[in-house]
């Protein structure tokens, strides 16, 4: 079991590598942009950025997903290449005549969206259309291989590319969000054919037909569940960007930005979970393991979600243009969503290990309903009247109807024995010390010394109840003090980074 932890942690790490530093970036450059943004303008770029991922979900038909699954469903290294080139091909075809036909009707979608009349802004995300699904697919390739360094080289560079292109067109061509969106999608395109390259006996425009037949059977009915989880990012900013306020959108996107914090990580569970969950061929060591992993991740993004529930003021006040400052509001929330989509791909994890995707898409539609209801109660002045701070409840409402849904729904397929005491001893300690803490000031130095002083009584409280069991104790010992020879032997040999970049934990 510890070998697939340390297998998780690994691959994730590597994952997670990318998204570290591009939102890392992302958050020292958020005061450039932000100071040559206005919240309307930010606001349309983001929302555009997610209309963009959710199109990406339709295109692809649920065969990125197909072939990661049918990836390991077959051990001959002939068959695996034919089925990778099957999927690129797939997603190549689609995309590309999408991508032309959406630039000739770009100035009614620029209406029907945003409710203005801006082509190029609408030309700049079909770019990103295309080259956005067109990676996803060519990074598949990659994780499916555990090719941690490949992956590391290019998430690196479209990071280099991304941050070098939008600082030129946002700050010193002055093209606002066409530069946003340009930016970032223009850097992703010179990647993705630079992949194409690099994966050029696993890149294809001929699919092989039965191969592409059996995996949108299983990824068909995996599309309006998808579709239907990632709405609710869409929805929440154009609802606030079309019935609330242009301002209040951009205000909610710079909430989101600074939510990376919790974001980085489940973007490197969401990675390395299912080539792990699916390679598993014991049912019994995969319930474990999935019922141990659970327990971890919430533990994890718990404790940082309970950070920016306390600290959340001060990111903004440190990260953003003043008058972006009212996006504390909705941080803690959406912070919170971001965890509870982590859970939420444990269940995706259990249905396609059982091969019974369709129950996913009940539980996506509750989802989505809840949060348009919820939206409508708590966003606008003629209910409760919470703006930002209701559109990030409604989410994590939607998350947490979604999660309980999923649960009743796949418990007959693959029973996992979760950790349900320990889980629920983890969320009142969190629960209590960010709520409590709210009674602290909540400016200057020593309102930020006295909450980071609160938030540390998070591991003590863990200690007192016991959360952490003698078993888990020792093997943590064990591995601190592996860690520690590792460290050692890493020192001793010079610094030989390149080495760890492809297996961080390699000595363990």
């Amino acid at each position: 079991m510890l070998d697939h932890l340390k297998r998780l942690l690994t691959t994730g790490a590597a994952y997670q590598f990318g998204d570290i530093v591009a939102k890392g970036l992302a958050l020292v450059t958020l005061p450039l942009y932000t100071h040559h943004l206005s919240p309307a303008a930010y606001g349309a770029a983001e929302s555009l950025l997610t209309a963009v991922i959710l199109s990406s979900i339709l295109l692809r038909a649920g065969v990125g997903e197909a072939f990661i699954r049918f990836y390991f469903d077959d051990t001959d290294a002939e068959r695996r290449r034919r089925i990778a080139r099957s999927a690129s091909a797939f997603v190549a075809l689609t995309t590309t005549p999408a991508a032309l036909l959406a630039v000739a009707f770009a100035g009614p979608i620029s209406r029907a969206l945003l409710d203005l009349h801006d082509p190029v802004l609408i030309d700049c995300a079909v770019l990103g259309l295309w080259a956005f699904t067109n990676l996803e697919m060519a990074y598949a390739q990659l994780r499916v291989e555990e090719r941690a360094r490949t992956y590391i080289y290019a998430s690196g560079a479209n990071v280099a590319l991304t941050v070098t292109f939008t600082i030129a067109l946002v700050v010193l061509a002055g093209q606002g969000a066409r530069g946003l969106l340009l930016g970032n999608f223009g850097a992703s395109t010179v990647v993705v054919l630079g992949l194409w390259w690099e994966l050029r006996d696993r890149i294809s425009l001929r699919p092989h037909t039965e191969d592409l037949r059996a995996m949108l059977r299983f990824g068909l009915p995996t599309v309006p569940a998808d579709a239907s989880v990632y709405a609710l990012q869409v929805a929440d900013r154009f609802y606030l960007f079309r019935s609330y306020s242009h301002t209040a959108a951009g205000l909610y996107a710079v909430a989101i930005k600074l939510a990376t914090v919790v974001f980085v990580a489940v973007r490197g569970f969401q990675y390395a979970w299912p080539p792990l969950a699916y390679s598993i061929e014991s049912d019994e060591e995969a319930a474990r393991l999935y019922s141990l992993v659970t327990t971890y991740y919430a533990l994890a993004t718990g404790v940082v979600v309970c950070g920016v529930a306390l600290l959340g003021r001060w990111m903004v006040r440190l990260l953003a243009a003043r008058h972006f400052f009212g996006a504390y509001e909705a941080l803690p929330w959406l912070a919170l969503g971001w965890a509870l989509y982590g859970l939420y791909l444990v269940f995706l994890a259990i249905a396609g290990r059982a091969r019974v995707t369709s129950r996913n898409l009940p539980a996506a539609a509750l989802g989505l309903g809840v949060n348009v209801a919820l939206l409508i109660v708590l966003v606008p002045g003629g209910g409760a009247g919470l703006g930002i701070a209701g559109a990030g409840i409604a989410l994590c409402g939607a998350y947490a109807a979604m999660l309980v849904a999923m649960y009743v729904l796949t418990r007959s397929l693959f029973r996992v024995g979760f950790e349900w005491k320990r889980l629920a001893q983890l969320a009142a300690i969190l629960t209590a010390v960010a709520v409590s803490g709210q009674v602290l000031p909540d400016h200057g130095l020593v309102g930020f010394l006295t909450r980071t002083a609160w938030l540390a009584l998070v591991p003590v409280l863990l200690v007192l109840t016991r959360f952490v069991s003698a078993r888990e104790r020792e093997q943590l010992a064990r591995l601190w003090r592996e860690g520690r020879s590792r460290a050692a032997a890493f020192r001793a040999r010079g610094g030989e980074i390149e080495a760890y970049a492809e297996d961080p934990l390699r000595d363990i």
